[in-house]
């Protein structure tokens, strides 16, 4: 937070004075304005507060020290959910305000103000929700100041009811009384409301026929979900699918209906309590789950709980997440075990935020939906977080943090677009100082996610009421997002900037971690269109002010059919094995994951031939072939099934430092750069698997053999460019024994290390960076 230096000695100047105050960041929908009302009466000052769209706007008069008092405690004791980024103070000759006064927003001028996230329900709610003598006693929308809808709610800026989908609802009298009184805890709060005048429940049936409403259509709902049925519920930013998490029979009819065969699913708890019955609960993640975020937090299962099996099959952690609306409070409250609580939509597609669409989109898979009136104004799924190394890191960013800003190292001279990559999409917008980064969109595999891509942008711009002076994206020619960003350039007549993939996940971690460089930056994932044409995933970049350098990568091979060897594991250890081995040697096929004869003769031509074949750096692919090889899903359910059962399997093992050697060796071409050459290494895996050594045991010597090498790496460059601070990005940094295990090593040979935390490791943050290297 920055104060003005216009502010100051005022205690030396006449005793009566004038202060104006423009206070930006979090301020709006966080009770700021009737704080600032309560503290001017308290202190006896005059004046006015107002929001407008560029944050916070304060005058105050009264005699000198008193006024200091006020900016001070303004900033000491703000609302427990705002953020103040920025004070600028100025003196003024006073005017002479009679009272203190609460204005009528302004809505003028540049968006620059921030928008909150939405909020999960506070104690005070709480409290009342389950009061029988309140007025909203076992209410589902029950809000104020301090908690409920935000981002999912607003249209436009400045935060107030009408710019917000709680326009249609007019406030009864006695939550108008609530709204208009200062001293309230819903003064102001945009969408208070109560049973008399605020939105309602129904229950219905999959074809859209009303059985029953208000309170009962909750209690429905409930005894519909202990019966084993599948119940669409609708909350702050979508649809869920809710089954009984304890019933494998209503798990398994969802995953047929969902089309999702073994990807895991998140569960709803009731309580903390119920949590660390399924789960080991430490400190900090008992703080994260129970944040007003309130992410789904990535915990370790405990050996025997209630939870089905298939709800994370062969999964040593689980996605948990508490209520957080006082809608999933009161169902939570009536079942008292916990749900499957999964995203409403088909895989691939996003989330169901209008109750008509979902009983379309989900017709087969929901037997029935509990929905309300009050509409959602954009998707927001739930978040997804964990500790690693001690700090929160989140893996998808969305409900709870979006779309608070990344404070950028420079300000943008103009506005610029960033269209982020093809899977795990989101967008950003950087306007002067203040990166804000979309919720999580997904992948953009469907003409239905597609579709949310380009709404997102149109929303986020319309939101900040910004024209992109330039977009930027990501340098792979064939990705949705890249040619979106194509057209629109096109049609708009502004720039288009594209920004190397890995590039651009090194500079959003360094954004994440405030670091400016020089840095030695770890990518390391699946895919990444690189300088050369080839994909690259294996990397180590040098990264300063004036760009980037490889200074080191895997070993390059080949990928017979390109993408499909996301989908099949074994397609990467056959281009393992094919690169140090002639495919038509005898026993080639041998040790490989079983492939049929007519698959070997179409493989063996595309790879002779280099038909449908790319070259690859990745690390993500030689995560998955050295999974196939030791026989884990050699064709993978989903993306990154294999590459997390290896990581699994690893901690499953007994600890040990063995690892299987990867050399680090000069490059052939007489460039500077080293190369990591995995081939002893496949060869040491591969007599391994020949004795029988366990699979947990090979996992973890892979591991640690990732980890040396890179560690070799660094000390080698380290030795030529002298580089203190290592920098971590990229999807292979999900696997949190990888990380933690790099961090502690790296930290021994003397390095600051920075890896993700508010922004994701995977591609969730690489608009962040497109924005950074544009």
């Amino acid at each position: 937070m920055e104060i003005s230096t216009q502010f100051r000695n005022l205690t030396s100047q006449s005793t009566k004075a004038r202060l104006a105050l423009h206070i930006s960041g979090v301020v709006q929908g966080v009770g700021f304005r009737p704080f600032v009302y309560r503290l001017a009466m308290e202190l006896q000052l005059s004046g006015w507060v107002l929001n407008s769209a560029q944050g916070v706007f304060v005058e105050a008069e009264g005699d000198t020290a008193t006024l200091e008092q006020f900016r001070r405690r303004i900033q000491d004791d703000a609302p427990p959910q705002a953020q103040i980024q920025d004070v600028i103070a100025t003196s003024l000759p006073p005017v002479g305000y009679h009272q203190f006064e609460i204005r009528h927003s302004d809505g003028g001028g540049p968006r620059t103000t921030f928008v909150l996230p939405d909020v999960a329900t506070c104690p005070d709610c709480l409290r009342e929700l389950f009061d029988p003598n309140d007025q909203r006693y076992r209410y589902p929308f029950i809000n104020c100041t301090n908690c409920g809808p935000r981002y999912s709610i607003i249209e436009e800026i400045p935060y107030d009811r009408p710019h917000t989908t709680m326009r249609d609802f007019v406030l009864c009298p006695a939550c108008q009384a609530e709204y208009d009184d200062p001293a309230d805890r819903r003064f102001h709060a945009q969408p208070n409301a109560c049973p008399q005048c605020g939105p309602q429940l129904a229950f219905w049936d999959s074809r859209g026929l009303l059985l029953i409403d208000e309170d009962d259509a909750l209690l429905a709902a409930a005894d519909a979900i202990r019966q084993g049925w599948v119940v669409a519920v609708k909350g702050i930013g979508g649809f869920h699918l809710m089954v009984d998490a304890r019933s494998e029979e209503a798990v398994a009819r969802l995953r047929h209906r969902k089309r999702r065969e073994a990807k895991p699913f998140a569960i709803m708890a009731p309580s903390v309590a119920q949590v660390e019955c399924i789960c080991a609960l430490s400190g900090e993640e008992q703080d994260l789950i129970t944040s007003s975020a309130a992410p789904i937090v990535l915990l370790a299962k405990r050996l025997r709980s209630e939870i089905a099996p298939n709800v994370a099959p062969a999964n040593p952690r689980l996605g948990v997440m508490l209520p957080y609306s006082p809608l999933h409070h009161l169902l939570m409250a009536e079942l008292n075990f916990p749900v499957v609580a999964t995203s409403g939509n088909l895989s691939d597609e996003p989330i169901c935020i209008d109750e008509y669409e979902a009983l379309q989109r989900l017709r087969g898979i929901a037997d029935f939906f509990l929905v309300h009136n009050r509409p959602i104004a954009r998707a927001v799924d739930d978040s997804v977080a964990r500790i690693v190394a001690g700090e929160v890191q989140i893996l998808r960013r969305s409900r709870g943090y979006a779309p608070l800003p990344i404070r950028l190292p420079e300000p943008v001279p103009a506005p610029v677009l960033a269209v982020g990559a093809h899977l795990k999409n989101s967008v950003a917008l950087a306007v002067g100082d203040q990166l804000f980064l979309s919720q999580h969109i997904g992948d953009l595999e469907t003409p239905q996610a597609y579709d949310a891509f380009r709404h997102t942008v149109d929303s986020l711009c319309n939101l900040y009421d910004v024209e992109p002076a330039a977009i930027v994206c990501d340098a792979h020619p064939d990705y949705l997002s890249t040619r979106y960003a194509a057209d629109l350039a096109e049609q708009r007549g502004i720039p288009l900037t594209k920004v190397q993939h890995h590039y651009a996940h090194i500079l959003a971690c360094m954004a994440d971690n405030g670091v400016r460089g020089p840095v030695l930056g770890l990518a390391w994932d699946g895919t990444g269109y690189g300088d050369d044409g080839t994909i690259w995933g294996g990397e180590f970049l040098l990264v300063d002010q004036t760009g980037y350098q490889r200074v080191a990568h895997l070993r390059p091979f080949a990928l017979a059919g390109g993408d499909a060897a996301v989908r099949e594991p074994r397609r990467s250890a056959l281009g393992l094995r094919h690169a140090t081995k002639c495919i038509d040697a005898p026993g080639f096929w041998q040790p490989l994951p079983e492939f049929t004869q007519e698959e070997r003769t179409v493989l063996a031509t595309m790879l002779n031939r280099g038909l449908n074949t790319v070259n690859t750096t990745s690390m993500g692919r030689l995560f998955d072939g050295v999974a196939a090889l030791l026989g884990l899903h050699p064709i993978s359910a989903f993306e990154g099934q294999a590459a997390m059962a290896l990581e699994f399997a690893a901690l499953q093992a007994h600890t040990t430092n063995e690892h299987y050697l990867l050399p680090v060796l000069a490059a052939e071409d007489g460039s500077d750069r080293l190369i990591l050459d995995w081939a002893t290494m496949i060869d040491q895996i591969l007599a391994d698997v020949r004795r029988g050594s366990s699979t947990g045991r090979m996992a973890l010597k892979f591991h640690n053999a990732l980890v040396e090498a890179a560690v070799e790496t660094v000390r080698r460059l380290d030795d030529r460019l002298e580089i203190e601070e290592i920098v971590l990005s990229g999807g292979c940094f999900q696997n949190k024994l990888l990380t933690e295990s790099l961090i502690l090593r790296l930290r021994q040979s003397g390095h600051r290390v920075h890896w993700h935390k508010r922004i994701p490791p995977n591609d969730g943050g690489v608009a962040v960076g497109q924005v950074i290297g544009d």
